[in-house]
């Protein structure tokens, strides 16, 4: 079974590696990760860099096709060559998944137009913006196309993947070999539980970055 991850400059690292994580324990999985070109892709800070050893023009298929988000999804999201190798790759797959802003390119891919899907809480409206329709829900799944909201959503993504395709008792077991047991020190983990003071912070976080 062909996981295929796409990579991109200006990536959110989790976004990749925490479905990585999950996805690479089913039976028989082959992973690869595909940007333009092969090499290093640094993430969004800078800081780190993720490896693609195949470039997209080298692979035509996957079964499970998984886009992460970023900062850089906002350019992509107007990149011809990237929007159309989604739209080709998607007619191979058997799930098309994505990960924050990852569902911001397979919207702009016309891949979710009248089917519901989320991505990060601060951008959620603009899926509408390509036809699809926005729920704000942790994980979405309509038909083939399963879309997780923010960056730590991309495990829960990948245990709800892992449960369609290998079992409920599976994943649960990959849940326990990854110790997945979430026990933040903080309830501020979502938008509608964090105070005001909090998601103002974070605005003006993301409007520096």
């Amino acid at each position: 079974m062909d996981v295929t991850f796409l990579l991109f400059e200006g990536i959110t690292a989790l976004d990749a590696i925490g479905p990585y994580e999950v996805l690479q324990r089913l039976p028989d999985a082959r992973v690869r990760f595909v940007a333009r070109e092969v090499g290093p892709v640094r993430t969004d800070n800078g800081f780190l860099a993720l490896h693609a050893d195949h470039a997209m023009h080298d692979v035509a298929r996957a079964d499970v096709l998984v886009v992460p988000g970023g900062f850089a999804t906002r350019q992509l999201e107007h990149d011809q060559a990237t929007l159309e190798w989604l739209r080709a790759v998607d007619t191979t797959t058997t799930w098309t998944t994505s990960v924050c802003t990852g569902s911001m390119l397979l919207a702009a891919a016309g891949l979710l137009v009248g089917r519901e899907a989320t991505t990060h809480w601060s951008q959620l409206s603009r899926l509408s913006e390509y036809g699809a329709v926005p729920a704000s829900r942790r994980v979405v799944e309509t038909g083939k196309y399963v879309t997780a909201a923010g960056v730590s959503s991309g495990i829960d993504m990948g245990l709800t993947l892992a449960a369609r395709i290998a079992g409920d008792e599976y994943a649960k077991a990959i849940q326990l070999g990854i110790e997945y047991d979430p026990q933040p020190p903080f309830d501020s983990g979502s938008v509608d539980k964090a105070d005001p003071g909090t998601v103002e912070a974070l605005i003006t976080m993301l409007q520096r970055a």
